[in-house]
């Protein structure tokens, strides 16, 4: 599979330069308006945006609902833009991609987001602007969308945008809940495309690096943001987004969406909870499990890769080293957020696209007992 992108743009200064040249006459802005305003992106895009007939798409939920999209298809198609602009976290970037592709189709929206159809043509330019350092969907050919409360991905080359801008300036007002929430969805993303069964030399390298980044910056980029610690967090956010646009994500990921859509725990902190407890399931592949064609033994290496970025010393002083770093962020734990009466659901409702990517088969009783041992230790 192909996929082309313009070369990354390093501010929002550079992406209005370029904006200004491409002759855009009518463009869609699908905005988080508070952090349109709060990142200081309204002051450098508005000049380009007044110049424009532009429609701003700015009603909609947090985590993209089909019901937002059908509302942004809808202004989309009246408006006839000639190019998208998205600005915000994850939902904002999802929800704009959804809409620019959708929007050309001629089958449901419905239909397309529950995989009954497909894109088939693609949609207007998009640019792609996160205010956050986390989801990497900038730099991803798919994108979330939930329907009657159960998320689906929706995958074609043409969703990937064709503009990237990455300003570690547009973070720096983002709280320090939701800096360590994205920020582990980054770090998450990273350690799940290392050991996933699609891994390959290439994302192998962009995840060994959004890993490193992530691990080494987030506590700084939380608790103490620098200049610096943020800049790492977007390069890290960036980087696992490259590394899952060619792995895709796996267990842990898997387990997160009913965590998200059932009791509201935001999508970084639902991925991390169950991420040590499956970095040791996995650790302990064997051919007889390994649902990677490349053997139980290449899984290991790969794992080590993990192993090291967490400071290395085996496989429980990795994830005694990522509990400290949770412990740091105060995530909480699964505990707070439901009883052990609860786990059975939320097995019952894991994704299984994205559990078939997770290098070892794990059975209904062994999900269970995983979510037993997400307590910090």
């Amino acid at each position: 599979m192909t996929f082309v992108q313009e070369p990354l743009i390093g501010s929002i200064g550079n992406a209005c330069c370029l904006l200004a040249s491409l002759q855009i006459e009518r463009p869609f802005l699908v905005l988080d308006e508070a952090a349109y305003e709060a990142s200081g992106a309204r002051d450098a895009l508005e000049p380009f945006v007044r110049q424009k007939a532009a429609v701003r798409f700015t009603e909609f939920e947090l985590n993209p609902k089909l019901e937002d999209v059908q509302r942004g298809i809808e202004a989309f198609r009246l408006s006839q833009a000639d190019f998208v602009i998205a600005l915000g976290g994850g939902t904002a970037i999802d929800l704009a991609k959804l809409i620019s592709a959708l929007s050309a189709q001629s089958h449901a929206a419905r239909d397309i987001a529950t995989g009954r159809s497909s894109i088939q043509v693609a949609g207007r330019p998009l640019m792609a602007i996160p205010t956050t350092a986390g989801t990497g969907s900038e730099a991803t050919h798919f994108a979330v969308v939930y329907v009657d409360g159960k998320k689906h991905s929706v995958a074609h080359p043409s969703l990937l945008p064709d503009y990237a801008v990455v300003d570690s300036t547009l973070t720096e007002s983002l709280p320090p809940r939701m800096t360590a929430a994205t920020g582990l969805d980054a770090f998450c993303q990273a350690v799940e495309s290392i050991w996933a069964v699609a891994a390959t030399d290439e994302s192998l390298e962009y995840a060994t690096e959004a890993a490193r980044l992530a691990f080494e910056n987030l506590v700084a980029a939380t608790n103490a943001p620098t200049l610096e610690a943020r800049q790492a967090m977007c390069r890290a956010s960036h980087l696992a987004g490259k590394a899952i646009n060619i792995t895709k994500t796996t267990a842990p990921h898997a387990l997160s969406y009913a965590l998200t859509s059932r009791y509201g725990v935001p999508h970084g902190m639902a991925v991390a909870f169950t991420l040590a407890p499956i970095l040791a399931f996995n650790a302990n592949v064997t051919n007889h499990d390994c649902t990677d064609p490349r053997g139980a033994t290449a899984v290991r290496k790969r794992i080590a890769r993990i192993v090291e970025v967490l400071g290395g010393g085996g496989v429980e002083a990795a994830c005694a080293s990522f509990h400290k770093l949770l412990s740091q962020l105060d995530c909480g734990t699964l505990r707070d957020v439901c009883s052990e009466s609860d786990h059975a659901a939320i097995v019952d409702s894991v994704n299984t696209e994205r559990l078939s990517n997770n290098p070892r088969r794990a059975s209904r009783e062994q999900l269970l007992d995983i979510l037993k041992r997400t307590e910090i230790s």
